[in-house]
């Protein structure tokens, strides 16, 4: 058992994206990606599937073209291979859940590419 807090220890950084691998189970791994307002993740593809959730702020989601507005205790699914891009509207706190077989060092050169 572990326990983690998505909301405490929060560190922004103003010039980039910051990402935490919080917890890694047997089946997946839970980041937590801090964007201020104005950051954004270029458009990228995951090979898994992965599950998106808005804890706090407020994100413009796109998939393959079209955005989805997100506000705090949104979730959104994508299939693996999926296009995708997120640009923070507000200072956000995103949840964002992997498969345990996807790497988390994807997510930081994402991040790094952006």
């Amino acid at each position: 058992m572990k326990i983690e807090s998505f909301n405490e220890n929060l560190e922004f950084n103003e010039n980039r994206v910051t990402t935490k691998v919080l917890i890694e189970t047997s089946f997946s791994k839970e980041i937590r990606i801090l964007l201020k307002e104005g950051q954004m993740m270029k458009e990228h593809k995951a090979p898994f599937p992965i599950i998106v959730h808005l804890l706090d702020g407020q994100i413009d989601f796109g998939v393959v073209g079209v955005t989805h507005p997100l506000k705090t205790g949104d979730v959104i699914t994508l299939d693996a291979n999926v296009p995708h891009d997120l640009m923070a509207l507000k200072d956000s706190i995103v949840r964002l859940t992997i498969s345990k077989l996807d790497r988390s060092e994807r997510v930081e050169k994402v991040v790094a590419d952006s």
